[in-house]
């Protein structure tokens, strides 16, 4: 029987994960974002959420809730308090993946991808988890000029959360395919194509 093959998408801040997330999506991949659980565990898990308060203290408690932005502005600068949030998050957010990718298994018919965006792949030590492993790359002031476009921050932002990741060349490095996306859209969506064929036609089984 064929194994539903578990595949990461990786790479540095705005490089086109989350876009090429999306066409592997359209092109029938189950998909499911690391990004997307922890919002959801900020929002859902009162036990999570305390054990962060405890952590960081009552100021990321706004509104009856977590503040992200908040949080985001204590360990960006904390490399200390960064670590110790991330080994509160991290194995919360794996198991949901391993719960979604087991519930894709179990189905009559299974996708032909199960999909993964994580950005620190690597920085967690996730990557034997799964089967294959692609890296984003482009070129680095195309990406911050896109991180603060997308999300209003200034570039000392960027460059200071890129200090806290692997290199995105360190990335490639220990990655199974690359996709470089220096291009327009259409450029990265046929990049993509290739890539969920190759990945659609690689032998894989129980």
């Amino acid at each position: 029987m064929l194994k539903l093959k578990k595949v990461a998408i990786t790479g540095g801040l705005s490089c086109g994960k989350s876009s090429v997330c999306r066409i592997l999506k359209e092109l029938g991949a189950y998909v499911v974002s690391a990004d997307n659980i922890v919002h959801q565990l900020l929002s859902s898990d009162a036990n999570l959420g305390q054990q962060i308060v405890t952590l960081l203290g009552p100021s990321i408690w706004v509104n009856n809730q977590l503040d992200r932005s908040s949080i985001a502005k204590l360990v960006f600068h904390d490399q200390d308090l960064l670590q110790a949030l991330e080994k509160l998050i991290h194995p919360a957010v794996y198991r949901e993946i391993t719960k979604q990718y087991q519930e894709q298994c179990n189905r009559p018919e299974p996708p032909p991808l199960f999909v993964a965006e994580v950005p620190l792949l690597f920085e967690s030590n996730w990557n034997p988890y799964f089967d294959k492993v692609v890296a984003l790359i482009a070129n680095e002031e195309l990406c911050c000029q896109r991180f603060c476009q997308s999300t209003g921050n200034r570039k000392e932002d960027y460059y200071q959360r890129m200090k806290q990741q692997m290199p995105p060349e360190d990335k490639a490095l220990l990655s199974d395919y690359i996709i470089r996306n220096d291009g327009t859209l259409e450029d990265l969506k046929e990049a993509t194509q290739t890539l969920f064929t190759n990945l659609s036609q690689s032998e894989s089984y129980f």
